[in-house]
């Protein structure tokens, strides 16, 4: 098997996926049961859908699964290719299933990690395609976010004459890349008619409100109401002022029209596949829209979503803001795991965890303990998948195994990054028998909506994170009162906090206790109807690492994009 293993992992990414054969998107549209005159082809392999095909009644009827992971290395965990994975394993075994998940940004993609498309024989394709520019969405969200900046800069000028100003503006710009030099800038500068001077920064379009709002609104309508109410900023007698003060919400909604609507793809064995949306679960809820999800759950009998990073921050997310807003009930939770995760999490230095360390991984179980306990918070029944690598020994894969089968937790080995969906129907297996044997109680959420913003944040961090104290800065203090004063003290609140730890400190691995986490910031969502709350020194706008992905992507001889991997 691991010999089999190595040979399969000498290829890319991108190789594997120049080598599978892809069906026309309109015969993948056909086997969803969707007449191909309702669908809006980009080229062969991808189409937007119509939001009419969300079937509210068919959707009920329909086993959404959620993957999640343990808390990641930098490496990643491979939650999208058990995804994948899972989606391919039960299609084999005779399951109509859909996989719903986000779209890649480019800001990680030329980044740290490159591809963000699956891996190994468990991708969605064209990878290249959906990696890059796709259908538009990233920059549709983009190009709206800065439009409300422009519209907004332009009004303050326009009408400073007439005794109007903002004393404090609450509203950013955004841009698809990691680049710090913009998270603080000074706009304005030059001639009076250059506009007013102010300072300002960027975000990193996943970050941004639009996105959050594309995700979370359930129609056009629902979605231009959600634009009109965001907060712009504080004019200087103390008033909100919003979009909707602007009379451009209809504008802006013209510019998300086509971005609204769903991606339709597949992937490597033609299973159909749903991409919409982009928001990270660090910074943002990091979750797929909720068009994307109810309109999979509509056509398939089963779907498999991912909520991003670890347990603690994209599950939670999914659970108390997506679920909550949307009236979804998963079925089940996966918890995806690796050896060199759980050897990480042991305390084995970074630089050894592929080499074998049984010892490693028994003592990093503690941290896949308190997901799963965390899961099991929100009534969930848990399998674990072990995604399989190269390097694992069976005496390791034996003592993940060993401790789910005592903790009465279902568990499967991934193989879809090297076999496709054989390698996965394990798994399917596991999560079917679960399903119809022990389902997911009714969703259990963390906190009530009547609840004061602190102790919805302070309930997150204590049961989920596991944090003993939590304390406020001033500032956050202030925008919390702002909250209340403005009546959004029922929004749910979306923390901001390193991904690398259940603290906010991203090198305490493991299980960390007695730990407080500091609020430092909070962003008022009005339109995306959420409470951000940004914990220790979580930046919105990431940084380039010294080696950026992009040193190695490039176009080759043949014409072909190489890199993304």
């Amino acid at each position: 098997m691991q010999y089999q293993l190595i040979n399969h992992f000498m290829k890319t990414d991108i190789e594997i996926a120049r080598e599978a054969k892809l069906a026309n998107i309109n015969d993948i549209a056909k086997g969803l049961g969707i007449d191909q005159n309702s669908i809006e082809p980009y080229g062969h392999y991808i189409a937007k859908l119509p939001l009419s095909l969300i079937d509210e009644s068919r959707s009920k009827k329909s086993k959404l699964v959620l993957v999640t992971a343990i808390t990641p290395t930098k490496a990643g965990i491979g939650k999208t290719t058990v995804s994948i994975g899972l989606a391919l394993g039960l299609n084999r075994i005779g399951k109509k299933t859909v996989v719903a998940l986000r779209e890649p940004s480019l800001g990680p993609c030329f980044g740290m990690k490159g591809g963000a498309a699956g891996g190994g024989y468990a991708q969605v394709l064209p990878m290249e395609k959906i990696n890059l520019h796709f259908t538009g969405d990233f920059h549709a969200v983009t190009s709206a976010h800065n439009m409300i900046s422009a519209l907004l800069d332009n009004y303050i000028y326009q009408h400073k004459n007439d005794g109007f100003a903002l004393r404090e503006v609450l509203w950013k710009r955004v841009l698809d890349v990691n680049d710090r030099t913009l998270r603080n800038i000074v706009t304005g500068l030059g001639a009076k008619t250059d506009g007013v001077l102010a300072e300002s920064g960027f975000d990193i379009t996943p970050a941004s409100e639009i996105m959050a709002i594309l995700c979370l609104a359930t129609s056009l309508q629902d979605l231009e109401r959600r634009i009109e109410n965001i907060l712009l900023g504080i004019t200087i007698d103390g008033k909100p002022f919003k979009v909707k003060d602007m009379g451009v919400a209809g504008a802006i909604a013209v510019l998300l029209k086509d971005a609204v609507q769903p991606n339709l793809v597949q992937t490597t064995e033609n299973t159909p596949a749903i991409i919409h949306g982009g928001p990270f679960a660090n910074i943002a809820h990091g979750c797929n829209s909720i068009i994307a999800t109810k309109m999979a759950m509509s056509l398939g009998d089963y779907v498999i979503t991912e909520a991003g990073f670890g347990a603690d921050l994209g599950a939670e997310k999914f659970f108390d803001i997506k679920c909550r807003k949307a009236g979804l009930q998963p079925a089940l939770t996966v918890l995806v795991a690796t050896t060199q995760g759980l050897k990480m999490h042991g305390g084995v230095a970074v630089e050894d965890i592929k080499t074998p360390n049984v010892e490693g991984v028994r003592e990093g179980l503690k941290n896949l303990k308190r997901h799963i306990s965390n899961m099991q918070k929100f009534g969930q029944s848990v399998v674990v998948a072990l995604n399989r690598f190269a390097t694992d020994t069976d005496e390791e894969l034996a003592v993940v195994s060993d401790y789910c089968k005592s903790i009465g937790v279902g568990f499967a080995i991934n193989g879809a990054f090297a076999e496709g969906g054989v390698g996965a129907e394990p798994l399917a297996k596991v999560v079917v028998d679960t399903i119809e044997n022990k389902p997911s109680a009714p969703l259990h959420l963390m906190y009530e909506d009547n609840i004061s913003v602190e102790n919805k944040i302070e309930n997150v961090a204590r049961e989920i994170y596991g944090a003993a104290s939590v304390t406020f800065s001033p500032a956050a203090k202030r925008m919390i009162e702002r909250a209340k004063e403005l009546g959004y003290e029922n929004f749910p609140v979306c923390i901001a906090k390193t991904q690398y730890s259940f603290s906010a400190d991203a090198k305490a691995y493991g299980v960390p206790e007695g730990f407080t986490i500091n609020i430092r910031d909070l962003v008022i969502n009005a339109g995306s109807e959420m409470l951000v709350a940004i914990a220790g020194d979580m930046l919105r706008m990431p940084g380039l690492p010294k080696s950026p992905q992009a040193e190695r992507i490039f176009i080759n001889e043949n014409g072909d994009i190489d890199g993304l991997s």
